[in-house]
Parts: C-alpha cells; structure tokens; sequence
C-alpha cells in the first residue's frame, strides 16, 4: 500500500520542485502552494460531480459506445469542468493575493493547483488499479496535468500585469484563455487516448510528445523573461 502511494504522490511531487525551483526572481512562500496544493484536491471532487451530471445528460441524448458522445463529453464536460474548478479556486486564492507581484507567478500557482488535482485523482487510480497504471499515468497524465497547468499559467500571468497595467478588456481575454486552451488540450488528451483503434497510439504518443515540448519551453521562456508587476 506505502509502494503504491508513493508511485501515485512522487511524480506530481518531482514536477512541483522543478517548477518552484525555475522561480528565478522570487520563489513563493511554501504555506501558499501548499493550500495551493489541497485545492486542487479539492476541485477534483467538484469535476468529478459535473462530470457525472453531464454524463447523464449525455447518456439520454446518445450511445455510450458512440464516438460522437465521446467527443462531446471530452470537449464539452471533462475538459471544461476539470480546468474550469481548477480555474476557480486558483482565481479565488491567488488573484488579489500580495505574492502575487510576478508575471512567472501565474504559471507556478497555476501548475500547483493542476498538480494538486493530478495528486488526488492518481492516488485514486493506483490504489484501484496498481503499479502498472503509477507508471502509466507518471510518464502521461500527471505530467499531462502539469502541462495543462503551464499553458493555464502563462495566461493567467498576462492577465495579471494586463489588468494592474489598466487594460481590463485584455485582462479578460486573457482570463478566458486560461481556461479555453487548457480545456481543448485536455479534451484532445482525453478524446485521442479513448480511441481504441490501435494506429491512434501513435498519435496519441505524438500529441503528448508535442504538448510537453511546448509547455517545456513556455515555462524556460516565461522564467528568463520573468519581471515583477
């Protein structure tokens, strides 16, 4: 039971190290990414209870089995609701917060609250499937999480220093962001890995490859340009 927990909690850990450490200007005081941290459990319950009503929802209008009904509960009820309760409470704990003084910020409270989220739901898993899903889910999902988080951040970081710069209209913009693109990229996730053709686990491994990269390095970019607000 100790193996498996630690196969769950080590990976979302790693990847919050790496993050607080590429805080060049001012790292965040501990207490703060560690509520940071118990929200994003939090939220987890909060999409798992949306996810279930609009599953319901969908089971009425089509087949389970469906592509189509696939597609529509990735893109419109898990991607939504997991980035979107994950948006929530890191707007409501960070966004008047008097840490919160670089644009860099947004990306590691960001990527806390994902990691947070990510923690519980693996913990969830492992313990119901095994070591064989930690090590499925440490190389794809909690990483997936993080990267989610990333792209959440960095918007979430330009909306701040626009909103405080006097530009509310491209503060909201990129409010709306935070949560759009993070939403697409977890409905991609989520709709290509539920494809059971096996041709797509190429596509699926490509996607993510893709997705790290990137989140890779819009957090090294973000860091070096990082500048107080």
């Amino acid at each position: 039971m100790l193996l498996l927990i630690l196969a769950a909690v080590l990976p979302a850990a790693y990847l919050m190290w790496k993050v607080y450490r590429s805080d060049r200007l001012e790292r965040e005081p501990p207490r703060m990414l560690l509520g940071l941290v118990l929200l994003g459990m939090i939220s987890t319950a909060l999409a798992g209870t949306a996810e279930q009503l609009g599953d319901r929802i969908l089971s009425y209008v089509l087949d389970d089995s469906s592509v189509a009904r696939n597609a529509l509960f990735f893109f419109l009820v898990v991607g939504p609701a997991e980035e979107g309760f994950k948006y929530a409470v890191l707007r409501w704990r960070t966004w008047r917060h008097p840490e919160f003084d670089c644009q860099y910020d947004g990306v590691v409270y960001a990527v806390f609250v994902s990691l947070g989220f990510a923690l519980w739901e693996n913990i969830g898993y492992v313990l119901m499937f095994g070591m064989q899903t930690a090590l499925a889910r440490a190389l794809t999902a909690v990483p997936g999480h993080a990267c989610f988080g990333v792209f959440m951040g960095v918007w979430y970081g330009v909306a701040k220093r626009w909103e405080l710069y006097g530009y509310p209209d491209r503060a909201k913009t990129a409010r709306w962001l935070c949560v759009v693109i993070p939403a697409l990229l977890h409905g991609c996730y989520d709709f290509i890995a539920s494809l059971s053709a096996g041709g797509y686990a190429l596509v699926f491994l490509a996607f993510v490859i893709a997705m790290f990269i990137v989140a890779l390095r819009l957090v090294k970019r973000a860091a070096r340009r990082d500048d107080y607000i």
